[in-house]
Parts: structure tokens; sequence; C-alpha cells
């Protein structure tokens, strides 16, 4: 299931997916009817719901945020990682009706307590919210991304994790977001860099390239401080 640079597994990796405790019947249950209505493929795959998770319970995340959580399928694995840390995640999503949604299906999921829904514009109620975040994940328009980046870097946690989804299939609709961070735009399903002191670790830097299922990439930048 999981791959360093296409060949070799990953130790660290596996041992934190199979220490990620399974979800309940009735939280698969959720989630399998979320996928089930969502004509419109907002919701991230299975393989990208279960990576987040693993990412934020494997780095400790303890204060989360999600920009664009449609009706809920990400939240709710994002939610789940944040149990076994403690955490706590916000989740925003623009249209009235998909935020609905995210919150009954997030109450469903007996994670209301965890995952508090913001609905409305994202770039209103940001700068009203007080504190940093340790993970950023960002699924929202994207041509919103770079706008995105500039207003969340400054709010990340040294070491916090910035997610962008999307960066492949709709790269060409954030030229301005793919050149800020750098990393390429070929080779990424999902892009992750980690941030030290509100930037995006330079590409010099120790860099570790895991695959997970379709296509689904962490790229890795490591605190020089920690090594």
């Amino acid at each position: 299931f999981a791959a360093l640079d296409g060949g070799t597994v990953t130790l660290a990796l596996a041992t934190a997916l199979a220490g990620v405790q399974a979800q309940s019947p009735d939280v698969q249950k959720v989630l399998a009817s979320i996928k089930a209505q969502d004509k419109g493929q907002l919701a991230v795959s299975e393989e990208d719901g279960r990576f987040l998770r693993v990412l934020i319970a494997t780095s400790k995340a303890k204060r989360a945020l999600e920009i664009g959580g449609a009706s809920g399928y990400s939240a709710i694995w994002i939610g789940l990682g944040l149990r076994e840390t403690g955490g706590a995640l916000v989740t925003m999503e623009y249209d009235p009706v998909r935020a609905k949604e995210l919150a009954e299906n997030v109450k469903r999921a007996g994670l209301a307590d965890i995952v508090t829904v913001v609905p409305g514009d994202a770039f209103a109620h940001l700068p009203s919210m007080s504190g940093s975040f340790d993970f950023v994940f960002l699924d929202a328009w994207k041509k919103d991304y770079k706008r995105f980046l500039d207003l969340m870097l400054p709010r990340m946690n040294k070491g916090g994790l910035f997610v962008a989804h999307n960066v492949v299939n709709k790269r060409s609709e954030m030229g301005d977001f793919l050149a800020a961070i750098d990393l390429g735009s070929n080779s990424f399903h999902l892009q992750i860099g980690r941030v030290v002191d509100g930037q995006i670790y330079p590409l010099d830097a120790v860099r570790e390239v895991v695959r997970l299922g379709a296509g689904l990439t962490e790229d890795k930048r490591i605190d020089r401080a920690t090594q």
C-alpha cells in the first residue's frame, strides 16, 4: 500500500497505517452514504481520506483547518485522526446546502465534539479566527489557492502541514499557487509542504516522497532545527 519513491515500502508509514484504529461500522455507513450521493464528485477519494487521517495521527496535529469541506467526507477522515491526537478541526464550506449536509454528516459520524462547521465565505471568516494551526487542508475553488496560501502560511505552527488537493488535474487553474510552493506540478496529486517560520521549506531540504494508492503523494520538507 505504501512505497518510497515508487519502489521501497516505508516501514514507518506502514507501521503508522497499521496503528490507526479502524472506523466503526456507523462511520463506514456515513462515509459510504456521502460517496453515494456525491454526484458532483466533490469528495476526496477513500485513499486520500485515509492518508489525511494518517497525516493527522502521525504528525500529532492538534488544531486543524479545512477550507472547502463539501459534504463532510474529508472532514470525517480528518476528525478521526484528531480523535486520536486530542485535537479539533474547523471546516469551512461556502455553499449553504453543502454546509448543512456537512454539519449533519459530522454529527452522524459522532464527531460533533471534534469538528466545528463554519458556513460561508472563508475569506470573510478567517481574519476573525484567533490562533495558529498545525494542519491545513485546502480543497476550495482552485483559483483561490494562492490567496489562501498567503493568508494561512503566517498562521502555521512550526512544523505544520499545509495540504493542497487536485494540484495535477486542475493545475491549469492554480499556476500562481504552484509557482509559489515550487514543488512542480507534474508528479503530485496531493502536495504537502512542511512549514518552517512561515515558509514552505525549500527544495534543497531532505525530501521524502511517499506514493499511496492511485497517485497520492506526500512531499515532506524537514525542519533543519530537528536534524
